[in-house]
Order: structure tokens, then sequence, then C-alpha cells
């Protein structure tokens, strides 16, 4: 208990710290960067080298800011990343790269579709990998008092990488948010899980697939992908249940959803524990969420994103299009807003009022739905609006 304590505090200062370095003259920020790289054991010249053109980057922060297309509701955002095109090219890639998906799925047990899936909806196959200066976004994000301390390691890793001659402060392009590569991984996961895949003596993951699959596939590894298990389900669910069990709070083996209705569209069940994903309700698609579901938010945060990347790898590999139902009508981004004020002010811990129906959100909809007699299947409606 004792050492639980003194890490949750020595956690909490060092935000303290992070966030009382972050605003104030970007300059200053700088300047404050390049002592502290100093102070970490890099030679004056390189810190000096390595900061020479940084810049801040307005367009960052506009791109940070202008998420929108995260408050769609899951139908409609799979249905705009989901096309036609992006699963034959996947398919194809599939059998281009089949000896590097096979050494990935002995090596780490990650699934082909897994890594197709991140790699179509992260630069549509290496096509489009952003056009931020890498540098410059992460000291414009980590000077910005928002998520500082995640940004922040993130400056010393990419000088890490300048180093050991694998970063270019001037020419390294990527993500808004400083991802680099074909499936955009930070520098801190670079140094990490960075793999070379194709034997050339480098690990490029601007122009190789074969390394930057290989990499997406240890990091994956890394953060807890269960080897040679089932991520995510179509299921078909009664017309009526205790929908209090949805979500991915309420964890059950998958017998046990059997024995309550509970049936797969195609295969069988695994022999796995699982929770019951309704994005959008009991009257909508269905799923049953695997443990190694549950990896996909460590790699994004977004509900939505996980749901629909977790299952377009379904359907590369084979799966049918899901059964979309007919999902009572949602919220507009205005009145989701007014919805997480409401929640706030009943004492739920929704985070960002941001009009995004993310787990915590989702989690406090169903609270209120149990309390308020409705159906407990996490779906915000008019009809729960009007009644808080």
């Amino acid at each position: 208990m004792r050492i639980a304590l003194t890490l949750a505090a020595l956690a909490l200062s060092t935000q303290t710290a992070l966030a009382a370095q972050c605003g104030g003259s970007f300059s200053g920020f700088v300047e404050d960067m390049k002592s502290e790289a100093v102070a970490k054991g890099y030679k004056q010249g390189l810190v000096n080298k390595f900061f020479a053109s940084v810049k801040q980057d307005p367009r960052t922060l506009k791109a940070d800011r202008a998420q929108g297309v995260f408050q769609k509701p899951f139908v409609d955002f799979s249905r705009r990343l989901i096309s036609q095109n992006r699963i034959d090219v996947g398919r194809s890639k599939a059998r281009t790269y089949a000896n590097t998906f096979s050494r990935i799925e002995q090596k780490y047990g990650v699934s082909r579709g897994v890594l197709l899936a991140f790699w179509a909806f992260e630069t549509d196959y290496g096509s489009f990998q952003g056009d931020f200066n890498t540098l410059n976004s992460l000291v414009t994000l980590a000077h910005d008092c928002r998520r500082p301390e995640l940004f922040r390691p993130q400056v010393f890793a990419a000088l890490e990488l300048y180093k050991r001659g694998a970063f270019s402060p001037t020419k390294t392009t990527g993500a808004w948010a400083g991802e680099i590569g074909m499936v955009q991984m930070l520098p801190a996961d670079i140094i990490e899980n960075g793999v070379d895949g194709d034997g050339d003596g480098k690990v490029n993951l601007k122009t190789s697939p074969q390394d930057a699959l290989m990499s997406g596939g240890k990091m994956l590894s890394h953060l807890g992908w269960r080897k040679g298990e089932p991520w995510l389900q179509e299921v078909t669910v009664p017309a009526k249940m205790d929908w209090s069990q949805s979500g991915l709070d309420t964890t059950k083996q998958a017998s046990e959803w059997a024995r309550l209705g509970v049936k797969p569209r195609e295969g069988k069940l695994a022999n796995l524990p699982a929770s019951l994903l309704l994005p959008q309700g009991r009257k909508g698609p269905a799923f049953l969420a695997y443990p190694n579901f549950r990896v996909y938010f460590e790699w994004n945060q977004s509900f939505v994103y996980v749901a629909t990347a977790a299952y377009f790898g379904t359907r590369l590999e084979g799966a049918k299009p899901y059964n979309a139902g007919n999902p009572e009508p949602g919220l507009a981004g205005a009145q989701m807003k007014q919805l997480q004020k409401k929640l706030k002010a009943r004492g739920h811990d929704v985070g960002k009022v941001d009009g995004i129906l993310g787990a915590k959100t989702r989690a406090a909809v169903q609270k209120e739905q149990k309390r308020l007699g409705l159906p407990a299947d996490a779906w915000p409606t008019p009809a729960l609006l009007n009644k808080l």
C-alpha cells in the first residue's frame, strides 16, 4: 500500500510539473526543453541542431481541436471508412505480403486482418502518411496545455531517433499528432517496437511495408495482444434481455451469453470471456468483444474508431457485412453536449464535454437509463435527454 501511494504521489507531482512548464512563451518553452535534454545527457551541439528549426504549428492545434468525425454513430462512421475498394485492396495486400503476415502471426500472434485494418485506416495502405512536420507537431502539442504529459516524452524520443540517424527535424513528416509511417507510430513506440522486417538493416516505417507491419505486430503484442485469439464476433441478441449487462464493464463467458440467447451470426462462439457490445443500442448491430478487443484502446482511445477497426479486421478475413438493424434515432452533436452536461451535473464522469459518445459517456448513459427504468443499452436517445 505504501509503495502504491508513493507511486501515485510521484505521478501526480510529475503531471503537476509538466503542467507548470506548458504554455507561456513558445521560445522560452523550447529553451526549457533544450536544457532538459542536456540534463538527460544529450550533448549541447546535438540538442541545438535538433531544435534549431522548430516552429509552433497552428495547423496542428486546429487539427487537434477538430475531430468531429468521431461524433458520428458506429453505422455511419464504419460505412464512411469501409469501402469495397478498401476491402479489395486489403485482400490484395494480404496476398502480396503473405509471408510477412505469416511471420507476424507466428511470432506475435496478431492476425493479418487486424494490421490490415490499421494500415487502411491510418494511411490508406501507405498512400498518405501525413504532411505535418513531426517535430513541429510534437513540440507544439507538448507546449499546449491540453495533453503535455503525452507529447513531451515523444519530443525526447524523437531526439533519441535523431541521435541514431533515424529522424530529421526538417524532413520527417507524418500525422498531426506526431505519428510516423504506414501504421502511424509515435517516436517512443518506434524505439521500443521498431522491427527491421525486410532485412536491410534499417527500420523504415515510411517506405517498407514489411518494417511497418512487423513493428505494428510487435507493438500490439507489447500492448497485451493474446496470441491467436479472436477480438470481435458479430452476434444476434434476443428481443428482450437485461440490457444493463451489455457494455465493456460486464464480462461473461461466451457460453453464459449463449444461455442468455446470444448467438453467433457465423461460426461458433469462442471459449473465452467476452462483453456484449451494442454500438447503437439493442436495435442496432451487436458483437461479442473478446479480451483482445480491449488492446485496441491502447492504440486509439475513440470508441467508434476502435469498434470500426476491429470489425473491419473481421471483414478482411471473410466475415459477412454486419446486420445494421434498425437503431433508434440518436443525438446530434449539440444534443450530445447537452446530454453530457446533464450527466456531469448528476455526478457522472463523462470526461470532456465534446459531443462524442465515448466509453465514459456510454457508462453514464447506461446508469441513468437503469435508474429511469429505460432499456439500459447505453445508447442515448432524445427520450433519455428529455427525461433528464
